[in-house]
């Protein structure tokens, strides 16, 4: 055995742990999920390439993991190859949020659709297992609830939704004829709405709506008559279950719906958030737009069984930590205006 990478003093603890660290790719990492998803992956020791081409991801939500040896950051498109050395691909590329992603839908069907085959291709190549980050928005608005992962859903393939919707039914598409086709190792996740710091304040997602419209005093805007429902699931417990997905065994392909299965009025999330902040922000009512769902809620049996993951974040200790957020962004962006 060649000793001559041994510490010949004693041992690091921490050699130890770097013996079984993998070299993860993350697309997307500088995002919402991402870049919770970089800091939870870097805290297991392993390293960590971040990939974005910060369209929506900011680098502010990447400052505290700079500092660490094992976390690199690389700008590229996702639509455009990838030539890269990693064990283990995360997918999740591609603007999340209705204001965002309708902006270039063009381009936003492209990073699902060219994205998905670049970073197949390329753990393809390397033999390396990848997982999809796909979305409940599979299920459009759909006629079957709560939803469970073998309904095919209620889609509008030419509405205005549809760049989104359907790039990413198509990008699971992909994944399970490369794992059919290729026997390339996959796993799908399904994604619900999901909360928490490093949301944009400006992306137009309800929950950062609410709390920003609630925090500024000004009248919080819902659309539709408040009787929609989602389920709202705090980062931190769908980021575990993203990574006990991948750590999953190999026939655990999915997809696997993660999220929270309590039922929610858009509504009650509103008053919730008044109640919380200590607002004076009365609340107004606006047309519903174009196929959005009126129910969301996540049949999340296929997660309890093969991967023993639920939420365990109560939506109140999840908003507390997100309204402190989002006041730190508001008191930095004041102060900066001030400066300036």
């Amino acid at each position: 055995m060649n000793t001559s990478n041994f510490p010949q003093d004693g041992y690091d603890p921490d050699d130890l742990l770097h013996l079984s660290a993998k070299r993860i790719l993350v697309t997307g990492g500088a995002g919402f999920l991402g870049s919770h998803l970089c800091a939870a992956l870097l805290a297991q020791g392993h390293e960590v390439l971040c990939v974005d081409n910060f369209f929506t991801g900011r680098r502010s939500n990447l400052r505290p993991l700079l500092s660490n040896p094992r976390f690199e950051i690389l700008r590229h498109d996702v639509t455009f190859p990838l030539y890269v050395e990693v064990d283990e691909i995360y997918n999740l590329a591609c603007p999340a949020s209705p204001f965002h992603y309708q902006h270039d839908p063009v381009q936003t069907t492209k990073t699902s659709v060219h994205g998905a085959i670049n970073m197949l291709g390329l753990a393809k190549r390397l033999n390396a297992k990848i997982l999809q980050a796909s979305t409940s928005e599979v299920y459009g608005d759909p006629t079957v609830h709560p939803q469970t992962e073998d309904y095919w859903g209620n889609v509008n393939p030419v509405g205005f939704r549809s760049c989104y919707d359907e790039g990413k039914r198509c990008a699971e598409t992909l994944f399970f004829d490369y794992y059919r086709q290729h026997n390339l190792p996959i796993k799908v996740a399904r994604i619900f709405n999901t909360y928490g710091p490093n949301m944009h304040p400006d992306d137009g997602r309800v929950v950062s709506n609410f709390v920003m419209q609630a925090l500024a005093g000004k009248p919080i805007t819902i659309y539709g008559d408040g009787s929609q429902t989602r389920s709202f699931c705090f980062v931190s417990d769908l980021i575990d279950g993203l990574i006990r997905l991948m750590g999953s065994a190999e026939d655990v392909t999915g997809p696997i719906n993660l999220g929270n299965p309590v039922e929610l009025r858009i509504r009650e999330l509103a008053e919730t958030v008044i109640r919380m902040t200590r607002s004076s922000s009365e609340l107004v009512f606006e047309p519903l737009p174009q196929d959005d769902p009126i129910q969301r809620q996540p049949d999340i049996t296929r997660a309890g069984r093969l991967l023993d993951w639920a939420p365990q974040v109560p939506l109140e200790k999840g908003l507390e930590t997100t309204i402190s957020y989002f006041r730190k962004i508001i008191a930095a962006t004041q102060g900066a205006a001030e400066k300036g």
